[in-house]
């Protein structure tokens, strides 16, 4: 319940985070399968996203544009990510998911570190008609890694939108969240092929619990961010970033040299502790 509100004011506050937290919480405290922990995550800060995305788009905080152009494109890289990690263990996904967490907390150390972005004027020029070139190949790329470690993407997809596509803080968070959302059910849809030529299943009690309580706190976390500083809330956020990362790191290297977990994951029903 606990993991469940923390991924969800997560979501509220950095439009990202949490599959961060979920993928942790699923594999170390429910003890379930990598690629089912993965699977749920996605499912999981999928519908939250959604939820999330509400109030975001009722205050006009969510950029239809750039969310469809990352959007449509991460959902194609969605796919095929997770149909390649089909053929990748689980502990290998999650040490690429801690090594791009450390690449995005980088950049969004350099960006809070000067003068926060301002909002756009109405009727200003749209940096989205300059960057769509760069922005879908980026959504293509994030989509695929998110299908890949199995997280929503929004660790990425935030430094993307305020660094390619010019988007204030607020407006970025809001338009991750409807990219997330996206991206999160074609990665859940195809993570289900993957399980069923396994054998294996998703928990959904636990999906359900963790979308009911986290897209409350989703809510509380929405009413938190409108009153961060936000060059203040990029370098907390490079900082949350780091920290988990590390943790992942030590957690998955430790786990590798002991004997909890073998270097050949193999997948078992129900999500349940091997």
């Amino acid at each position: 319940m606990l993991g469940a509100i923390v991924v969800g004011l997560s979501l509220g506050v950095f439009g990202s985070g949490g599959s961060i937290l979920t993928v942790p919480t699923l594999l170390y405290l429910l003890h379930h399968e990598d690629k089912i922990a993965i699977a749920e995550s996605l499912g999981i800060v999928g519908a939250i996203a959604l939820i999330s995305a509400i109030p975001y788009a009722r205050d006009r905080l969510v950029d239809w544009r750039t969310a469809i152009l990352f959007g449509l494109p991460g959902m194609a890289g969605t796919y095929l990510g997770a149909w390649v990690a089909a053929f990748v263990p689980g502990f290998a996904q999650l040490f690429v998911f801690a090594a791009v967490m450390l690449v995005a907390a980088a950049m969004m150390w350099r960006r809070g570190g000067g003068r926060a972005s301002p909002d756009r004027e109405p009727g200003a020029r749209s940096p989205v008609s300059r960057s769509a070139f760069r922005i879908m190949p980026e959504g293509l790329g994030v989509g695929a890694l998110t299908g890949f470690v199995g997280v929503g993407g929004g660790f990425l997809i935030v430094p993307a939108l305020v660094l390619i596509g010019g988007l204030p803080m607020r407006r970025a968070v809001g338009t991750s969240l409807a990219i997330i959302a996206m991206n999160g059910a074609t990665g859940f849809a195809t993570y289900q092929h993957v399980l069923d030529n396994a054998g294996s299943r998703v928990a959904w009690d636990t999906i359900g619990v963790f979308i009911a309580v986290g897209g409350v706190g989703s809510l509380v976390g929405k009413r938190v961010n409108a009153r961060l500083n936000q060059a203040s809330l990029q370098r907390g956020f490079a900082v949350f970033l780091v920290a988990m990362s590390l943790f992942i790191i030590g957690r998955e290297g430790s786990d590798l040299l002991g004997p909890r977990r073998p270097a050949d994951t193999t997948l078992e029903p129900n999500g349940g502790p091997r």
